[in-house]
């Protein structure tokens, strides 16, 4: 009988190394995406200080405008990310639209982060000022404040369904945040400048900044991406290692 519950263990614990090994095989996905990010990057750099006139009134300093656009959008669109990996979870209760929600809410976090200090530095140029209590900053902030939160809940909980469900839950909630951010210079007095990609609208960007913000928009989605799918195979790999060390005590 030992022998047998030992056998058990040992094929157990092979199967777990065997799944192991197949998630942390480095896809050809990934290398696609690493690749056509980096070409991106490398050209949307190019474009940003080379190619991009100087602005007539902010001068250089309106270059980080091309990083910190991007970043910020990327950072408000990865909760929907959270939110939809929460929904169809609770639907279906697979597991990988929770592994989803999890990489997307690190990624946004990281993306909001880079938004937020890009802004700041942008603020201190234009305003005399790193940080003020405008209307999209400060709904900025709490956005973050929500993904700081999400992560923690996550954590604190573990990797249980009652961890996916509270998540799910409050990624819903914050989601709210995000049209408020958006229509924050449109419904309140604010120092930050009018959107230059107004919905239903022409863009208000003369045409080398726009094609600039572009190519700007597309390096940092590639970026995006390839991060998603290496979270995405992290979260698989914890959660798998998890269930390992769970079959062999």
């Amino acid at each position: 009988m030992a022998l047998a519950r030992r056998e058990t263990d040992v094929e157990r614990r092979d199967a777990g190394v065997g799944k192991l090994e197949r998630v942390s095989r480095f896809p050809i996905v990934s290398t696609v995406l690493l690749a056509l990010a980096f070409t991106g990057m490398m050209i949307s750099i190019w474009m940003i200080f080379l190619y991009a006139p100087t602005d007539a009134i902010e001068g250089d300093a309106q270059r980080i405008f091309y990083f910190h656009l991007p970043s910020a959008i990327l950072g408000m669109l990865s909760l929907g990310i959270v939110a939809l990996g929460g929904i169809v979870y609770l639907w279906k209760k697979d597991e990988r639209w929770d592994w989803a929600a999890r990489a997307a809410a690190e990624l946004g976090t990281v993306f909001l982060t880079f938004a937020l200090i890009t802004g700041s530095i942008w603020g201190r140029t234009t305003w005399g000022t790193w940080w003020t209590w405008d209307a999209r900053l400060t709904t900025t902030l709490i956005l973050w404040f929500i993904y700081i939160g999400y992560l923690m809940l996550r954590s604190y909980m573990g990797r249980t369904p009652a961890s996916a469900r509270a998540g799910a839950v409050l990624a819903l909630i914050g989601l709210i945040d995000v049209p408020i951010i958006y229509e924050s210079v449109n419904w309140w007095r604010t120092l930050h400048p009018q959107s230059v990609l107004p919905i239903g609208s022409s863009p208000q960007l003369p045409p080398e900044m726009l094609l600039t913000l572009v190519v700007a928009f597309v390096a940092f989605t590639l970026l995006f991406s390839f991060l998603m799918v290496q979270l995405y195979q992290l979260e698989k790999m914890q959660t798998l290692a998890q269930r390992l060390r769970t079959s062999l005590e």
